[in-house]
This record gives C-alpha cells, sequence and structure tokens, in this order.
C-alpha cells in the first residue's frame, strides 16, 4: 500500500471510529433507528479500514514456492470482505431496523442531541472525503469521470474509502431528512423510511464495490491503456519484427503480469536473450509496473487471406 493509499485509509478510520462512538451514544439517548442504522454504519466502514491496513501489510510478504508471483491480490480479496461486511453488517442492519420501526413506530426523543450529532458526523465526514477525493485525484488521468475511476482504478483501498465516504454523506442525508421529517410532523415512520433508505444505499454501493474486486480476483488485464504501452515499446525495439501477441493480467495494484509472443532478429541464442533482455527494459521504463515479463520468441505467420495471391 502505498503513502497516498495509507493516509486516505487512516484518515477514515479515524474519522469513522470518532463518528460511531457518537452516534451509538446519542442512540441511547434518542432511541432513533436512523441513528442506530449509522452507529451501525460506521462501526462497519471502522473495521473495513482496520481490515484494508490487514489487506496492504499481507501483500508485502515475499513470494513462496506456492505463491510465485507474491500476494498483491491480498489486497483486492480484503478489499472484496469490505464489501460483504457492508452489506451484511451495515446494509442489512439498516433496513431490519427500519422495516422493524416501520411496523412498529417508536417516537425520537430529543431530537436536537440526534441532528447536532449527525451535523458533527457531517462536517467529519466531509474531511475523510476530501482526504480521499485529494488521492484519488492523484490517480485519475485527465477528463476521467468518477464512474470511469471506480471501474478503472487498480488501487482497492482508495476505491473503498471514495465509496465509503460518499455512501456515509449520502446516509447522513437520509438520517437527517428522517429525524427532521418525524420531528416536523410527528410521523415516527420517517425516521424508520431513513433508516430503510440508508439500508439500500449500502446494499448498492456493497454491490459495486464486490463486482469491482471480483473482476481483479479472478484475472482482469491492465487495461488497454497499459497494453497500448507495452505493445509500443516492444514494437520500437529494433529487434522486434512484430508482435504476434501480448496478454496482460492485473496480479496487484501496482504489479502487472506480461506475457507476449513476439517474432525477434536475432542470428544466434546469445543474441536472442540479449534482444530480450533489451526488450523487457523498454517495457518496464514504459511501464514500471510491469513487474513479471515473458516473452516467447516466434515466427510470424500470415493467415491465409493475408498470403499473396500469384498470377498463373
Amino acid at each position: 500500500m502505498h503513502e497516498g493509499s495509507r493516509r486516505a485509509v487512516f484518515a477514515a478510520f479515524a474519522a469513522n471510529l470518532g463518528i460511531a462512538a457518537s452516534k451509538l451514544l446519542v442512540f441511547f439517548v434518542t432511541g432513533a433507528a436512523s441513528i442506530l442504522a449509522e452507529a451501525i454504519h460506521s462501526f462497519a466502514d471502522t473495521a473495513n479500514q482496520a481490515l484494508l491496513f490487514v489487506g496492504g501489510r499481507r501483500a508485502r510478504r515475499a513470494p513462496t514456492r506456492e505463491h510465485p508471483f507474491g500476494f498483491g491480490r491480498e489486497r483486492y480479496f480484503w478489499a472484496f470482505v469490505v464489501a460483504v461486511m457492508l452489506f451484511t453488517l451495515g446494509g442489512l442492519f439498516a433496513l431490519y431496523e427500519g422495516i422493524d420501526r416501520m411496523l412498529h413506530p417508536q417516537a425520537v426523543s430529543q431530537p436536537g442531541w440526534a441532528l447536532a450529532t449527525l451535523v458533527v458526523a457531517v462536517v467529519l465526514e466531509a474531511l475523510s472525503f476530501r482526504t480521499g477525493t485529494s488521492e484519488a485525484n492523484k490517480l485519475r488521468t485527465e477528463g476521467e469521470t468518477w464512474p470511469q475511476f471506480i471501474r478503472q482504478s487498480k488501487n482497492p483501498e482508495i476505491t473503498v474509502v471514495v465509496l465509503e465516504d460518499t455512501a456515509a454523506l449520502m446516509g447522513l442525508a437520509f438520517a437527517l431528512a428522517g429525524i427532521v421529517l418525524a420531528w416536523v410532523t410527528g410521523d415516527d415512520r420517517f425516521d424508520a423510511g431513513g433508516s430503510i433508505a440508508i439500508g439500500v444505499l449500502l446494499g448498492a454501493v456493497a454491490l459495486v464495490l464486490a463486482r469491482e474486486m471480483k473482476s481483479f480476483l479472478i484475472g482482469e488485464s491492465a487495461g488497454a491503456g497499459i497494453e497500448q504501452r507495452i505493445r509500443q515499446a516492444m514494437e520500437s525495439s529494433p529487434e522486434v519484427r512484430r508482435v504476434i501477441h501480448l496478454r496482460t493480467v492485473q496480479i496487484g495494484p501496482e504489479e502487472v503480469f506480461v506475457g507476449a509472443k513476439l517474432d525477434i532478429r536475432a542470428s544466434s541464442i546469445r543474441d536472442l536473450a540479449e534482444a530480450i533482455d533489451r526488450i523487457e527494459v523498454r517495457v518496464r521504463t514504459a511501464v514500471p509496473d510491469a513487474t513479471v515479463i515473458y516473452i516467447e520468441p516466434d515466427l510470424y505467420r500470415a493467415p491465409a487471406s493475408e498470403e499473396p495471391v500469384e498470377d498463373g
């Protein structure tokens, strides 16, 4: 985990821990369902940040015989666990609490305490969100939208923090709306509705996060942009006649596996080996994350449709 990711995760951890404790305390005072849903949400987020730290630490382990390419995907696995926890601890609990309170309304006492706590939580979450988006902006390419960044980012920690903080701010808005409406109208079902809305929101975010992490766990390519840079580095090598085919796999947030079959000019085995070494240097210069490179020399054979037709 690089320093920017660590900073964003720590900021989110500190904010969520303080927010969770204050929300739980205020729930015991007010009995507001949406406050309890938000408290569980914040405790889940706090546990999630701890899991991201665990994944970052385990991913740094050296390769072993059983895992020759290292443990970079540990970070994707623990981010997937985060998605499961967000859905179960956060989303399902909020839905259960909201539906139960909808069926059995319970008055919110001292709503002023609940509103004050939520306002403080908004400020703290906004600070965490600012840190997360600041680090994310360092990774975003020019003109890339936020949905595109979430879809294309290879960094699980930044993706989790941005999604969680976005969901937290939206969840706080739902909780504020529910408590204010219950206070103004005297209908406590609005508070229950806020809890249900939080549950649906957390479930949706968890599904998005799980889908993105699943793609990396089963083997996602490094992306068209990275592959193009690798191809250009290979084709710019004077030894390469043609890139026959190229495959990449993201084996960690900052680790890419490259496999290529190349038509290489070489007059001897020694020349071939030295040419491959030079090609690997060019690729790693263009894409420093290309940590594992396998190159197979071969002869290009044109498809039948490309062969010249002789006049006869």
